[in-house]
């Protein structure tokens, strides 16, 4: 199935708007606890197998067709948070000019009420992101805002961990970026675990860009 159609469908099942931005809020909680309790085939294909495994870590998750959408639901995410004409983390030009069209501040900023990124890739097997010191450049997770929104695309869904750190080599051959680090919790756990313990919680939303 192609991810396109696929994402309607799970888009359209998990009421994922409605959740994000507003009614029948509880209802959706419980769908959606009631849908990752379920279990899953270990064979899904890689983007549906991202999608379930970055939901169940807590990341928010917008599918946007084209640009036009990714502008409408970026402003969705300020308006719901309330970050219109708020400081924004952001430290690559590629991405200015959405900030700037939203008139939020991106120079010199004290008090970012959130980081705004790239990604270099999206990975299924964790459900993470990855980053590298073209995005967040020497800082660590922990010294990143608290509330993050990445612009990311279809096509940089993989597998595995192992499959991105080939995929930077690949790309960037001589030029090869340093301080890679994945980001895979959305929320705090209820109880932590010797997996979750120390791990930095952030919360994320995700607006993945169709361009396959």
């Amino acid at each position: 199935m192609k991810l396109s159609n696929f994402l309607k469908k799970y888009t359209q099942y998990m009421s994922l708007f409605r959740k994000i931005f507003g009614s029948g809020q509880e209802g959706s909680e419980a769908e959606s606890q009631s849908e990752y309790n379920s279990p899953k085939p270990s064979n899904l294909p890689v983007d549906e197998q991202f999608t379930f495994n970055f939901k169940k870590n807590g990341g928010k998750f917008i599918y946007c067709e084209n640009l036009a959408e990714v502008k409408e639901q970026f402003e969705n995410i300020l308006e719901e948070n309330d970050w219109f004409e708020k400081e924004v983390l952001c430290f690559e030009s590629k991405l200015f000019s959405l900030l700037e069209e939203n008139r939020l501040p991106h120079q010199s900023v004290t008090q970012p009420a959130f980081f705004f990124a790239s990604c270099e890739n999206l990975i299924a097997d964790e459900g993470s992101v990855l980053f590298s010191s073209n995005q967040i450049k020497q800082k660590k997770p922990n010294e990143l805002p608290d509330n993050i929104v990445i612009l990311a695309t279809t096509s940089q869904i993989l597998e595995s961990k192992s499959d991105g750190l080939r995929v930077i080599k690949k790309k960037y051959d001589k030029e090869y970026p340093t301080n890679i680090t994945t980001i895979k919790y959305f929320e705090k756990a209820q109880e932590e675990d010797f997996l979750t313990y120390g791990s930095c919680h952030k919360n994320l939303y995700l607006l993945l860009l169709e361009d396959l």
